[in-house]
């Protein structure tokens, strides 16, 4: 199963023999630890469950349910899998990718607080001159005088980022099992020291 929970540390290049660099996303991955794994029988669909970190304090709730694991992580996340040949309590590390893998990414964007339409939506801004109101960015007219409501899901104002994003088709360009650190070409979501899981495709 190549899949693991790690932590966004920055961004860097690798420059290679021939003078071409290439942009590297670092992240500190693993190890993670398995503390549930999921069967058709029992829930409906294979999936194993990894944790990652070691947490201070957590609830009972977690505290019971990674019991088995003996293990309290920081973060824990579900990956599907067809089959597995885990059991609850094995860890693993970044030695299960490669450098060429390709992989997808997810992880939380960085919230950007409250935007206008112009920053959110990329709209275009009114004139500013010659007959210009002086609302310049405003979004103007956001609906018509039938039905006389306005639509869900209309491009507005709001808060902007912090939303969970994935990005698929990325390449493995580094592998450091000492360190346990992964790079990966491109750019990972998220701001650096936040949470991010790498999966396989």
């Amino acid at each position: 199963m190549k899949a693991i929970i790690g932590q966004k540390v920055g961004m860097t290049q690798i420059i290679a023999d021939d003078g071409q660099v290439t942009p590297v996303t670092i992240i500190k991955a693993g190890p993670c630890t398995v503390t549930q794994i999921k069967t058709l029988e029992t829930d409906g669909y294979t999936a194993v469950q990894l944790g990652y970190g070691v947490a201070k304090r957590r609830s009972k709730a977690i505290q019971g349910h990674v019991k088995k694991a003996n293990i309290l992580p920081i973060f824990m996340s579900e990956f599907r899998v067809e089959e597995q040949e885990l059991s609850v309590g094995s860890s693993f590390d970044v030695s299960t990718f490669e450098s060429g893998d390709t992989v997808k990414v997810t992880g939380t964007s960085k919230g950007k607080g409250w935007a206008g339409t112009v920053k959110r939506w990329n709209f275009n801004t009114s004139k500013k001159s010659h007959g210009g109101k002086g609302t310049i960015r405003r979004p103007g007219s956001i609906g018509s005088m039938y039905p006389q409501k306005v639509f869900k899901g209309k491009k507005m104002a709001g808060r902007m980022g912090g939303e969970q994003v994935t990005v698929r088709g990325l390449k493995v360009a580094l592998v450091d099992k000492d360190k346990n650190l992964l790079g990966i070409v491109g750019a990972v979501p998220g701001p650096k020291k936040s949470i991010v899981t790498v999966e396989g495709m």
